[in-house]
């Protein structure tokens, strides 16, 4: 990065939101000691939680110390920021596997570089009445109740919002107040939708130490080309669990995002800095049609997640698809992870191309196939297939295109 100090970068990668500090360019001048939180809710984040975790990653390249809350304990009662209804709850099994798997994310993207800790090792040992006393009594109901995902779901027409969730808040709340008081943390940094549940804290904090705690938070990532909160393809979420999305996918959703959003995105979900972006928003807009852009964005947002091995084989796996690698150089990765994820059929002996492109999925009819090989809109290996020329397929893997976007792999023993 640039000569830039904290808050300057922050702005403008976009992490400004909201805040209770009196200038953002207060973290340039005094220290604090900052805390992230994320529940357990599943096995794998999305890259909608990716974005906060660039925003930790920001502050951990200007040597700020961070610690990590995975809530274990909160994540057995469930956020309701954001839902329209009751989730349901998890077992204790469930959140600990969800807890290992979402801490080794974190190692791949933070290394080493953030203290751990788990709510649940200190409200296992709290009891109901203790926490009653000394933590419900400094909770007003009425400022709960005006909380707008509070008042949305106990509204008219809401789905109502049990004493569990209802609680959520409180916790969230101890959970600073007691990294305030154990570890001298003053900071939390958060998501937009967290911005209430955050407050609880700085709130507690004040009224049981006389001592002020601050949130810092970043705004919601939203795609400008539809107006929507942004992390989900046609699938529905994008996980950053290869087992969940997987590589190629994960890879293809970041080169297909609109032209309008990726140079924001770019600041968001890599760590390339201003030069950088700057040049390459430059090459973009003089040849947008060879989307540098989204190429870059793809490339470097799978390396932080996957590896860069991974990414390798991704971007080359892509670029022979389109017809900028050759696919017959390809290697063993490149070949088995385009099997993973493209139709596959082993030609039989004696099998025409119009039957195989059928097979493949790539024509409803060998009418069909027959009338796209005669059109000339059938390749095999980066090459149009000519209808009088002899059998197209080589021995072993091959690959088969129809128009732009349509392939399939054909391995010929």
């Amino acid at each position: 990065m640039s000569n830039m100090t904290l808050s300057e970068e922050l702005q403008w990668r976009g992490f400004v939101n909201q805040t209770t500090l009196k200038s953002v360019k207060d973290l340039d001048t005094q220290a604090f000691r900052l805390y992230f939180g994320v529940d357990p809710s599943s096995d794998s984040m999305t890259v909608g939680n990716l974005a906060s975790a660039m925003m930790v990653k920001t502050f951990l390249r200007h040597g700020q110390h961070i610690t990590l809350l995975i809530g274990g304990a909160t994540g057995m009662i469930g956020d309701p920021s954001g839902k329209d209804a009751e989730r349901n709850l998890l077992t204790l099994d469930q959140v600990s596997h969800n807890k290992r798997a979402i801490i080794a994310q974190y190692h791949q993207l933070f290394g080493q570089r953030v203290h751990i800790v788990d709510n649940y090792d200190w409200f296992r040992n709290v009891g109901f009445l203790e926490f009653l006393r000394d933590v419900g009594k400094h909770f007003s109901m009425t400022p709960l109740l005006q909380r707008d995902y509070i008042a949305n779901r106990i509204g008219e027409g809401g789905s109502g919002m049990s004493y569990t969730e209802f609680s959520y808040t409180l916790i969230q709340g101890y959970d600073f107040y007691h990294l305030f008081k154990e570890h001298g943390i003053n900071l939390q940094i958060c998501g937009s939708d967290q911005w209430g549940n955050s407050l609880s804290g700085v709130e507690l904090i004040r009224r049981k130490t006389g001592q002020e705690a601050h949130v810092y938070s970043m705004p919601l990532i939203i795609n400008k080309a539809t107006g929507k909160k942004f992390g989900k393809s046609e699938d529905g979420a994008v996980w950053l669990d290869a087992d969940k999305t997987s590589v190629y996918k994960f890879y293809q959703f970041w080169l297909n995002v609109d032209d309008e959003s990726v140079g924001d995105y770019l600041k968001i979900f890599t760590e390339l800095g201003e030069k950088e972006v700057t040049e390459l928003m430059a090459r973009f807009h003089a040849d947008r049609g060879a989307r540098a852009a989204q190429k870059a964005l793809a490339y470097e947002v799978t390396k932080l997640v996957h590896g860069q091995k991974r990414a390798e084989i991704v971007r080359r796996v892509t670029a022979t698809l389109f017809g900028e690698e050759d696919f017959l150089k390809l290697g063993r990765k490149e070949l088995e992870m385009l099997k993973d994820e493209l139709p596959y059929e082993v030609a039989k002996n004696g099998q025409g191309l119009a039957s195989i492109v059928v097979a493949c999925g790539l024509a409803k009819s060998i009418t069909e196939a027959s009338r796209f090989i005669a059109a000339g809109a059938i390749a095999v290996n980066g090459n149009k297939v000519d209808p009088s020329e002899e059998y197209p397929f080589r021995r072993g893997a091959n690959l088969l295109k129809r128009g732009k976007n349509n392939f399939a792999i054909v391995e010929q023993k």
